[in-house]
């Protein structure tokens, strides 16, 4: 049993225990349920609220590629902090981070204790901990390190943290190690006996600043040359540094430090900013309080203690990105290297081909405020740098994956009301995005001649088979991805002429609006998938199951045809058209759960790792495919929905350590279980309407920014009763799958009647 001990990570097997209950006799059933009764009361009435069921365990140890972190941090802000290990499986830390600067995309400021002589070594090893003492909470984290016999704690602010070191009583060897991560120029200074600052070099360019103050004074020193050194200051690549402190000094060091982006002087303004009379024990419960602020938003009742700890530890994970980067008043901009005065959020680290999916939509209920804060940050970004940003970062857009999906973003969240943001000039970045940016993955910058082609032709042209690259600009690994450009910019194109339609703007809706058909012209009648064309028009004769190299990036990204054969959310209607109608539609989405991958799994994974948590042919571990379960809703099958999505989140999100099926990419894949869990989808960001599934609560209060609640009541909801009977929204009868964000925000009910057998009249 850890420290956690009210959160002990479940085996998983919560939702198949009924041939087990059936063989109990009933006075042990009784007993059995009134103490489970009690449990769940008391779970319900605790103080913390729904703080309780957060685990940053959960996922921590990816399927084949990366793991989830059990990330320390305030809801949406710059400090982040976690245990630098492999996982979770891992036994040793390397190091802590005073920042992670960017999800997974590096840290700054190395710190780590020591209760040894130092040697120039001391700063490369690793130390063991023990599992079952460490602490997890996203407020708060505690570990101890065996060999050195030293307890670790850190808690976050926004701009700032607090490190505490609990050194074995007496000991003569009080040491707190500095090092860097990133290959630039670097340096760390001493006054004073107990104040530090440093600078290390982010990517390239970026000067990040530390101040911090000791709670007792020591003796630094640096490694110069390879060697101990008792300088106080040291500069250049690799900068090391330390402080002792004598056996007279507290057992327990303290380190108050802040990050600044902006300047050295900054990070001292930081520093008092938020430590005017902050202790470590103030600073915890600030944290743990705006964290209950955070997932006391959505109530929950019923059931199972598994699905609310996954439920909740999701919603943690939604918050972890975008982060706010401004420091009272300023804010450094890598889209033109320069500080910026400002009285609003600037927001960064944001991955869009996975957020705009289910994550920007999310906050659109929850936050409505900071999504427009956020949709500010891209404007600003976009005439700072004369693009509007696929992947915004502390450095600049980070061209990863293919689309500009920001723009389905912006017009989802136009749809739903949100403004504080220039719309005019948001449209005039999407604009320029789609008519001259170059739409190839891993990309950014001017359009290319395979661009132009797009333009004149409406799809992307791929390669045959064999054939070598002729376009310099084509990534050496991540290929044209010839289909998957194709269908992803028919979908933005789709949305620029949906916007230009709610901006007025006739002529670029009529343009936009063709091109978002542009899915059809690399759809095949012969095998019924979307397969990739030569520039010739000719479509090319692969095996989409398995071609197009690794990750099918020649042809697909990531995935493979099976996935892809589904990207088309902004048409439903017309892919059903395509497959024949609703039945043919219903048939095939039957085969991609069924379909058989026509090889072993470690032949498939070896060439598609990103395509795990597999059912069939589906997917559930990579974003393209969270929306696939719902469009059984418009193919006459709503039960299937419900069947499917109950069946995936029974699978693959389990609340223990292998809890994510793919990965999660900062809270994409979590905004999938929240809204799944509650019972409802975006199926279509860009079109402001819910898609109805099967929730696994019985019933989801939703505390709206407005002052309003929206409830969805499922009424006899259990892990076996998935299935809706009947509905009403509001009174009314419902017998469509569907409701509008209007609704929602309205302050609606939706009550749903649930069953163990299917209504396959429901909602046809």
């Amino acid at each position: 049993m850890s420290n956690n001990s009210t959160m002990p990570l479940s085996t998983g097997s919560f939702n198949r225990p009924f041939k087990f209950m059936r063989l109990l006799k009933p006075v042990f059933l009784l007993a059995l349920y009134s103490l489970t009764g009690i449990t769940n009361t008391q779970a319900q009435t605790n103080p913390d609220g729904n703080l309780q069921y957060i685990d940053p365990r959960i996922g921590n140890v990816g399927q084949l590629l990366e793991p989830t972190r059990p990330t320390m941090h305030l809801p949406n802000q710059m400090i982040r902090m976690y245990p630098v290990r492999a996982n979770y499986i891992d036994d040793q830390i390397s190091s802590f981070p005073l920042n992670m600067v960017s999800h997974r995309l590096g840290e700054v400021f190395s710190i780590k204790p020591d209760s040894q002589p130092l040697t120039a070594a001391s700063w490369n090893q690793r130390m063991p901990y023990d599992h079952d003492l460490e602490v997890t909470r996203p407020w708060y984290y505690s570990t101890y390190l065996i060999d050195k016999d030293i307890t670790v704690e850190f808690v976050p602010g926004k701009k700032v943290g607090i490190f505490r070191f609990g050194f074995p009583a007496n000991t003569a060897a009080k040491s707190v190690l500095f090092n860097v991560y990133n290959d630039g120029n670097a340096s760390w200074k001493f006054t004073n006996g107990n104040e530090v600052t440093g600078m290390e070099t982010y990517h390239g360019d970026i000067r990040i600043y530390v101040y911090g103050l000791f709670n007792a004074k020591g003796n630094a020193g640096v490694i110069k040359d390879g060697q101990l050194s008792k300088d106080t200051s040291v500069d250049g690549r690799g900068a090391k540094s330390w402080i002792s402190f004598a056996a007279s000094a507290p057992d327990t060091i303290e380190l108050k430090y802040a990050i600044s982006y902006i300047s050295a002087e900054q990070a001292k303004n930081n520093f008092k900013a938020e430590f005017s009379g902050t202790t470590f024990t103030g600073l915890k419960q600030a944290g743990k309080n705006a964290w209950a602020k955070v997932v006391n938003q959505i109530q929950t009742e019923g059931g199972t203690e598994a699905q609310r700890r996954s439920f909740y530890t999701a919603l943690y994970r939604c918050n972890e990105r975008m982060v706010d980067i401004t420091e009272y008043g300023h804010y450094y901009s890598g889209y033109d290297k320069k500080v910026h005065a400002t009285n609003r959020p600037f927001y960064v680290d944001d991955w869009v081909w996975d957020t705009y999916l289910a994550l920007h939509p999310l906050r659109a209920i929850l936050n409505p405020g900071m999504e427009a804060d956020m949709l500010n940050s891209y404007v600003n970004m976009y005439q700072q740098s004369g693009w509007m940003p696929t992947f915004p970062v502390l450095f600049g857009d980070n061209p990863c994956m293919n689309g500009f999906h920001s723009t389905i973003m912006f017009l989802d969240d136009y749809r739903k009301g949100i403004r504080g943001f220039d719309v005019e000039k948001a449209y005039e970045g999407i604009v320029k995005n789609a008519n001259e940016a170059t739409m190839l993955p891993w990309e950014n910058g001017p359009k290319c001649t395979l661009d132009d082609f797009y333009h004149t032709k409406g799809y992307f042209p791929a390669l045959p088979k064999g054939e070598k690259e002729t376009v310099s600009l084509v990534h050496s690994f991540e290929k044209r991805q010839a289909v998957a450009v194709t269908l992803g910019g028919a979908y933005d194109d789709w949305a620029v002429g949906q916007l230009a339609q709610e901006l007025n703007k006739p002529q670029d809706q009529e343009l936009f609006g063709k091109r978002g058909y542009n899915y059809k012209n690399l759809w095949n009648p012969d095998v019924k998938m979307f397969m990739p064309k030569d520039s010739a028009g000719n479509f090319i004769n692969i095996d989409p199951k398995f071609d197009g190299g690794m990750g099918g990036r020649e042809y697909y990204d990531e995935n493979n045809g099976w996935t892809y054969l589904w990207q088309v959310q902004q048409d439903i209607p017309g892919l059903i058209g395509l497959m024949g109608g609703a039945d043919d539609f219903q048939a095939r989405l039957d085969r991609l759960f069924r379909e058989d991958l026509g090889r072993s799994k470690y032949e498939f994974w070896a060439k598609f790792p990103d395509a795990t948590g597999l059912v069939g042919q589906y997917s559930m571990g990579n974003e393209p495919s969270f929306h696939i379960p719902y469009l059984y809703n418009y193919a006459g099958a709503p039960w299937k929905t419900q069947k499917r999505v109950r069946f995936l989140l029974d699978v693959w999100y389990k609340d223990n350590i292998f809890g994510i099926p793919g990965d999660e990419d900062g809270g994409g894949m979590s905004a999938f279980v929240v809204f799944s869990s509650m019972g409802f989808y975006p199926i279509t960001p860009g079109k402001p309407v819910y898609t109805i599934g099967s929730p696994v609560f019985s019933k989801v209060t939703v505390n709206l920014p407005n002052g309003k609640q929206f409830k969805l009541v499922a009424n006899n909801c259990s892990v076996i009763n998935k299935y809706i009977q009947s509905a009403k929204f509001n009174g009314q009868v419902l017998n469509k799958p569907w409701f509008t964000h209007e609704q929602l925000t309205s302050g609606g009910l939706l009550e749903l009647q649930m069953g163990p057998k299917p209504n396959k009249n429901w909602g046809i």
